[in-house]
């Protein structure tokens, strides 16, 4: 008995003892605790032994700059135009083509589409009709217009538009001003309601001697949709051209984009969608056509684009034009089975000094080389 007693207060003891030091290890633990939150306040981005959290997004809030209709003179801003954000920022990326893509979504092989075209804001109606501006540095933004604009001052800028026009033209750069820029926006008209037998002719029209560029465009309905002999043509989308019937009676020539030759300038054609649907007893001449109509065609840079549609997809200037480069540009079957109805190209001067011509291919990678010239 005297020995079970012994072993019992043996084990008490021992009891005592642990829990006396798990008491000591635990205020020891929480003073350790306390220190640390005291040295993390609750304002901190990350505290000791925590993980960082990640950072929340910031919204960024479209700004409109008119607020008014429009008038003959336009209230909107005399301001610098907006940077503008690099290709492609409008719509999710998409994977460069490969040797050969779906002939029929260039979107999907990285070509401009109504995805990564035309404005990123909210707009606001402007029933303007037929504008004239003629406030240098003017900038337009945010504008849903019901009309045109003539512009007859430098440097101005619409962008994150939309012109619904009803003129020969949605936007037209008059003779000795310069600067004019055309981004995010969207340029249509009402088929059946324009001037020429109820035709319009150009989407946008340089006028001038200087360069215009147009960039990351939605552009339907017009003509002749990109005009100019100068100019910044990139990252635009021009499809759905509409057939009409023209004040002499005959069907209007259609091209996304028309040069008549006679430029100063350069003409960079870069990363865009041209689609000519037109059928060709209707007047279809071509996606890109450089004429030398005004004068030799020079100075010309085709890089990167879609083309489809016309009687050829491509007129590459006739004889004389020099300094044309035809460079990586996707010929695609989607209207006709050799991109235009007689072929990819027509008018390739080979032997003009300065001209090159390589990585051009259908849509189904075979390599597009240009018959000799007669």
């Amino acid at each position: 008995m005297a020995r079970l007693r012994k072993r019992l207060w043996a084990w008490l003891l021992a009891g005592f003892l642990l829990v006396a030091a798990l008491t000591l290890y635990q205020a020891e633990r929480t003073g350790r605790s306390e220190s640390a939150a005291d040295s993390c306040p609750e304002a901190a981005l990350e505290c000791p032994g925590e993980e960082k959290p990640l950072p929340l997004p910031v919204p960024v809030e479209p700004s409109v700059s008119p607020s008014a209709s429009g008038s003959p003179s336009p209230s909107a801003t005399s301001a610098s135009p907006s940077p503008t954000p690099p290709p492609g920022s409008s719509a999710p990326p998409v994977p460069a083509p490969g040797p050969a893509c779906n002939a029929t979504s260039p979107g999907a092989c990285g070509f401009p589409d109504a995805r990564s075209t035309g404005p990123r804001i909210a707009l606001e109606r402007h029933d303007t009709g037929n504008m004239s501006i003629k406030t240098d540095g003017t900038v337009i933004k945010g504008w849903d217009i019901r009309g045109s604009l003539d512009v007859y001052a430098d440097n101005v800028t619409i962008i994150d538009s939309r012109i619904t026009s009803t003129n020969w033209w949605g936007v037209n750069l008059r003779p000795g001003f310069k600067g004019l820029r055309v981004l995010h926006t969207t340029i249509t008209a009402v088929p059946g309601k324009g001037p020429d037998n109820g035709g319009v002719n150009y989407a946008v029209s340089n006028m001038g001697d200087s360069s215009v560029e147009v960039g990351w465009c939605d552009v339907s309905v017009f003509g002749n949709a990109l005009s100019m002999g100068q100019g910044d043509l990139h990252d635009n989308y021009v499809h759905d051209i509409v057939a009409f019937r023209n004040l002499g009676g005959e069907w209007q020539h259609t091209d996304a984009v028309i040069s008549g030759g006679g430029n100063k300038g350069r003409l960079t054609v870069r990363h865009n969608t041209l689609l000519n649907s037109v059928p060709v007893d209707k007047g279809a001449s071509a996606a890109l056509g450089l004429f030398a109509d005004t004068g030799v065609v020079s100075n010309v840079i085709v890089d990167n684009n879609w083309l489809a549609g016309g009687a050829y997809a491509l007129y590459g200037g006739g004889p004389g034009a020099t300094g044309i480069q035809v460079t990586d540009n996707v010929f695609s079957t989607q209207y006709h089975p050799k991109s235009g109805l007689y072929g990819a190209v027509a008018a390739w001067n080979a032997g003009g000094a300065g001209n090159v011509w390589r990585g051009n291919r259908m849509s189904d990678g075979r390599p597009v080389v240009p018959e000799p010239s007669p």
